[in-house]
């Protein structure tokens, strides 16, 4: 999917990658991360914010939650991380950094809420009376008042399955009134996802167009306005970057979540002609042959990745990946064509890297541009001594 944006955008991490796989210091299904070209990003994406008077939260689970990152970031002047998951945030805490915003997508467990709440982040997000009360037992008994964000949606929203939640925009002065007489919570905004998606065949600017969600989102705003609430945030997720920040604030959304962009893996960027550039790949090996095919190492395989191509040994020979099969365990993933085996595979494609079972290596430059080996870790974040262990 953005095989040829990498090649235009960052060559440079090609050569590295296979220069680090070829030292034994990087193993086949790694994702290697320019962290240079990832700050650089940052940098660009809290430009525009500022200048746009918008709130970004650093995404990091499509970067495998990686602290080292999230740390570097926050220096660059990020509001504050997302933890999409109650298991992202105990990451983030492990690590000591600041969770903003917890709670969405995934509520937080019951059992979980007191250390959350103890670690005070700006917001809670929620998208049940029960959740609501939850959290407001447990910041009476901490003598905490907890700022939290109502999840909303309407019956034409668009929902990614396993994902559907909300309250009800018809239902939501009903929800306020219930919420406002629980004790230690207090509610300051709304959220939905996906506010934002990318619509190449269309017209739009730069390909981006708003959801019904993000027009659901603004009319529960001016519900809760109305309802004399004090609303600081607008948060409207998904496909946040320099593109579609001007459109996100025009629309009235005061906060968004960069997760993508942060990678330059944006949809819009397949041509490699946004701000962002592509800072990460996927490098893989040749492990055999079958009828014909090349097999390379997988694990690292995201369904929604749209992976279509490859590169195959040191002279970069373009090869079309097959098919696969959505149900199945990526122990391998096949490549048109027979390839030396041993020979180093590298794949561009969206991904989550939380949700695979890959290494992670965050590289950087010195100043004659070779590669140096920051540190290796597995998709959740967590450090290794070295890629053989």
């Amino acid at each position: 999917m953005f095989l040829s944006a990498l090649q235009k955008q960052n060559p440079r991490l090609i050569d590295s990658a296979i220069a680090l796989w070829q030292a034994g210091k990087i193993l086949p299904d790694t994702y290697v991360i320019d962290v240079d070209q990832v700050l650089e990003n940052g940098k660009k994406l809290v430009a525009c914010a500022k200048q746009h008077s918008l709130s970004l939260y650093i995404m990091g689970k499509q970067f495998g939650r990686n602290p080292y990152l999230c740390r570097e970031l926050l220096k660059l002047g990020f509001d504050g991380i997302v933890a999409v998951d109650y298991k992202e945030a105990r990451q983030y805490y492990r690590h000591h950094l600041p969770v903003a915003h917890v709670g969405h997508l995934v509520q937080c467990p019951t059992m979980m809420l007191q250390q959350i709440i103890k670690n005070k982040p700006q917001v809670m997000t929620v998208y049940s009376l029960e959740k609501a009360a939850q959290i407001s037992q447990v910041a009476q008994k901490l003598n905490i008042t907890q700022p939290i964000m109502l999840k909303i949606c309407t019956p034409q929203d668009i929902f990614y399955q396993g994902q559907e939640s909300g309250f009800l925009l018809t239902e939501l002065p009903d929800t306020l009134k219930k919420i406002n007489a629980l004790a230690n919570i207090r509610v300051v905004g709304v959220t939905h996802f996906p506010c934002l998606l990318a619509d190449l065949s269309t017209n739009s600017p730069d390909g981006i167009t708003t959801t019904p969600n993000f027009n659901s989102l603004l009319q529960a705003a001016n519900i809760l306005q109305n309802n004399q609430c004090e609303l600081t945030q607008i948060n409207a997720p998904s496909l946040t970057c320099c593109a579609s920040i001007p459109l996100l604030k025009n629309g009235g959304a005061t906060h968004a979540e960069p997760g993508h962009a942060l990678a330059g893996t944006i949809p819009i960027n397949q041509n490699g002609e946004q701000p962002e550039k592509v800072a990460m790949l996927y490098l893989s090996e040749i492990s055999h042959h079958f009828d014909q095919h090349s097999y390379c190492f997988g694990g690292g395989y995201y369904p929604r990745g749209h992976l279509e191509n490859a590169l195959v040994g040191q002279t970069l020979q373009p090869s079309k990946m097959l098919p696969f099969e959505v149900g199945n365990i990526d122990y391998h993933l096949v490549l048109d064509g027979i390839f030396p085996i041993g020979a180093p595979v590298v794949m561009c494609f969206r991904t989550q890297i939380f949700v695979t079972r890959s290494d992670v290596a965050l590289i950087s430059h010195d100043s004659n541009g070779n590669p140096e080996l920051i540190g290796i870790f597995d998709s959740q974040g967590n450090a290794r001594e070295s890629a053989l262990c």
